[in-house]
This record gives structure tokens, sequence and C-alpha cells, in this order.
């Protein structure tokens, strides 16, 4: 970035346009009248690739949405239902509406079929409850893996199909909150010196050279 950039000649790109290959020095002129900073993105290029770009503000805008990558991954949560080789009916619809539910919330669901004493010798009865519970589910579930027997349980886990999650009160509230929270970062950001992309300007025209 800037003067670290060592080659002699560099391709530049501003925005969309591209301004042609340049030396260096008239390439850092050219960034440093706009205010901005040269980045090299392609350096394997004949000649390297510059582009003229805010480069704080491009670093706050990939560490946003990092943030925002991260609170995604943890908000899906995998909730565990247990049920039994010979559950009965009313027992496994009141569980099932437990699995939709998690599932319509975004969550992933852990099926597990708990065996006593010789049932485990008959794995196939708690494979029938868990086909029954996909078949139940096929709607708004997929088998993100299959049924694996350790010792005497049976595990299937199932997720969400694309599409149809149904956001619950609480998960409603909560992305309420993270909109209003983005749009007042964005604000911020839009102010003039405000956060790191205005303190990168000003650390710019503190640099360019002043005019007697």
């Amino acid at each position: 970035m800037n003067h670290r950039i060592r080659v002699p000649e560099v391709r530049v790109i501003h925005e969309d346009e591209q301004l042609g290959i340049m030396s260096r020095d008239d390439a850092l002129s050219a960034a440093q009248e706009k205010g901005l900073d040269l980045v090299e993105i392609a350096p394997r290029s004949t000649p390297p690739v510059c582009r003229i770009m805010d480069y704080g503000r491009f670093k706050y805008e990939q560490s946003k949405k990092q943030k925002a990558a991260k609170k995604h991954a943890s908000s899906i949560e995998v909730k565990e239902v247990k049920f039994r080789p010979k559950t009965d009916q009313h027992d496994f619809d009141f569980k099932l509406k437990h699995v939709r539910r998690f599932l319509e919330d975004g969550n992933k669901c852990r099926l597990v079929v708990i065996f006593r004493g010789r049932e485990v010798t008959h794995p196939e009865t708690g494979t029938s409850v868990l086909d029954k519970v996909v078949d139940r589910t096929s709607d708004i579930a997929q088998v993100d893996m299959k049924p694996t027997l350790e010792g005497k349980r049976m595990t299937m886990v199932l997720g969400p199909k694309a599409g149809v999650m149904k956001r619950s009160p609480k998960r409603a509230e909560k992305a309420a909150s993270d909109k209003k929270s983005a749009a007042t970062d964005a604000g911020t950001q839009a102010k003039p010196g405000g956060g790191e992309a205005g303190e990168s300007a000003r650390t710019a025209e503190a640099a360019a050279p002043r005019e007697e």
C-alpha cells in the first residue's frame, strides 16, 4: 500500500474506471490528490494492478462483514429431542411439535433414539422412528447427518431447508435490534470525520503537502 509498493509501473483503477498504466509516483500522486490510498490488489499481473481507495473504510467494512458472519453462525443452535423405539403416538406427536418448532426457528435438531436392554439388537426399530420424523418434517427439513448407532444411542441431525425459516418472536426482536445497530453504524460513517474512514481521510489530508 502507498509507498510500500516497490514496482516502477502499475495499472491503476479508481472505482470502476480504468486510469491506465502509470509510474508508481504518478499513481501515488493521483491517490493523494483524492485523499485516498493506493492499494496493490493483483501483484502477479504485468504490470501489477493497484486500486485507489479509502483503505480505512475498506478495512472497517470487511470487519463488519466478518462480525455479521460470526453472529449469524453463532445464532444457529442444535436442539436435542429424545425418542424411544416404542414411543407411543401421543408422545411422538408432542415431541414432533418441538422438532418442527426448532427447525422453523432456524435451529438444527439432533434426534436421538435411546435403546434399553436387548432393544439394541433390533436397530431397525430406531430407524423406523427416525424415518417417521423425517417424513413428517419433509416440508421444512433436510437430513444433515444420516442415522448412526453408537452404543445404545442412534443419532440423526436435521437442518432447516433454505427459505422456510420462520423466525420466533425472540429471533425477530434480535433481528430488528441488529438492523437498528447496523443503521446507527452506517449513520456514523456517513457523518464527515466519522469512524475509521474519517480518521483515514484526516490522516491523508494532514499528510498531503499544502500550497503556500
